[in-house]
């Protein structure tokens, strides 16, 4: 099975690296932009019978720092 793992900043904490990506764009002429939060999407390839709870632990243990980051788990269909 395939799991794709969104992880984003919570709403509050300072995005360094949106605030720059923010800048370039408005450099680049792109005025219209107003914020600007930069996250992360890991791709894995997990056994089917992978359980929820399973996938939860990985996030929380390990894929996401739960103190600062929200993460959302979407498992892909079979191709």
């Amino acid at each position: 099975m395939k799991v794709r793992i969104f992880v984003s900043l919570k709403p509050g904490v300072l995005d360094p690296q949106g605030r720059a990506v923010h800048h370039a764009l408005d450099g680049l002429g792109f005025h219209g932009v107003q914020d600007v939060r930069v996250g992360r999407l890991i791709e894995m390839e997990v056994a089917d019978r992978t359980s929820d709870e399973t996938l939860t632990d990985m996030c929380e243990k390990l894929l996401a720092n739960t103190v600062i980051e929200n993460y959302r788990i979407e498992k892909l269909e079979h191709a």
